[in-house]
């Protein structure tokens, strides 16, 4: 099978499998790909794919539900600084730069590797939950970054000689996106992450890319991130097969969403918020 059509497995409850990279490849004949799932050894409960950008009305006849991601709509600079940004975003990319903040395209060489390095053990926590990253191995995180090398460009943003954060951006056939974008906490004020998504959309509008995707749709802080800096929800079709007996009750019980999908969501927000407090006090 293609690499690019690697299957992930996961679930507790129940195995739900997708294509690993689906946010690479467009699954042009789901059918004979379910076909070839339906025949494996091993294989999952359930199957979903989804339609990538810019491909946003539904093609297919199973079970559809609509998956959110954050997509900025690119034309040129000037129109993302006027009017895709309000005039506080604007000020504080302005107070980035005046701070000393400098944002450059990056050769990705050990120098940099090692920057990286140490912006992922500045700290074991970020976002109320235990950081992946935190102390890999200066190789492991160097043949993490290198993956799909030959169509990334890295951008690193710097204060005083030091890397203080950094985007990757994967150049795709239909858009950009970042894959990776973080800086070190203890330069927050600065700005710094602010300061890289100005380059990145420069660097985007002289390559002529049209979408400039940041992952999933959040809310909260993040989310509000998302948007200040001009992204804007945009919904995909996501698709949900059932493979097996227990796959196909799960999706009539409607627990193709695992335990998550279980819980409303003002329940999962109270427990992300004790699982915050928690890590913020034990970690």
């Amino acid at each position: 099978m293609n690499r690019d059509y690697a299957l992930e497995i996961s679930g507790w409850l129940f195995k739900t499998g997708k294509i690993k990279d689906e946010w690479f490849v467009d699954l042009e004949k789901p059918e004979l790909f379910i076909e070839y799932i339906k025949n494996m050894n091993k294989k999952p409960d359930i199957f979903t794919f989804w339609q990538r950008m810019p491909n946003v009305e539904p093609k297919y006849n199973y079970l559809m539900e609509k998956e959110s991601i954050a997509v900025l709509k690119l034309s040129t600079y000037d129109h993302w600084w006027q009017k895709q940004l309000n005039s506080k975003t604007r000020n504080v990319i302005r107070k980035s730069f005046k701070s000393g903040v400098e944002v450059k395209k990056d050769a990705f060489n050990d120098n940099f590797v090692q920057g990286i390095v140490n912006i992922f053990n500045e700290t074991p926590v970020r976002q109320g939950r235990p950081f992946w990253h935190y102390q890999k191995p200066f190789e492991k995180v160097k043949e993490e970054m290198s993956d799909r090398l030959d169509i990334s460009e890295f951008i690193g943003a710097y204060w005083n000689g030091e890397l203080i954060g950094f985007i990757k951006l994967l150049y795709l056939k239909e858009y950009t996106m970042m894959v990776e974008i973080i800086s070190r906490i203890s330069h927050r004020d600065k700005s710094p992450n602010n300061a890289l998504i100005s380059k990145a959309v420069e660097i985007c509008c002289e390559n002529n890319v049209k979408y400039l995707i940041y992952s999933k749709w959040l809310e909260g802080t993040l989310g509000d991130f998302k948007k200040h800096n001009g992204f804007i929800k945009v919904e995909l079709p996501r698709y949900y097969v059932p493979i097996t007996l227990i796959g196909r009750y799960s999706i009539i019980l409607k627990l193709h969403h695992g335990i998550k999908g279980i819980f409303p969501e003002k329940a999962l927000d109270y427990l992300k918020y004790l699982r915050k407090i928690w890590y913020k006090k034990y970690i």
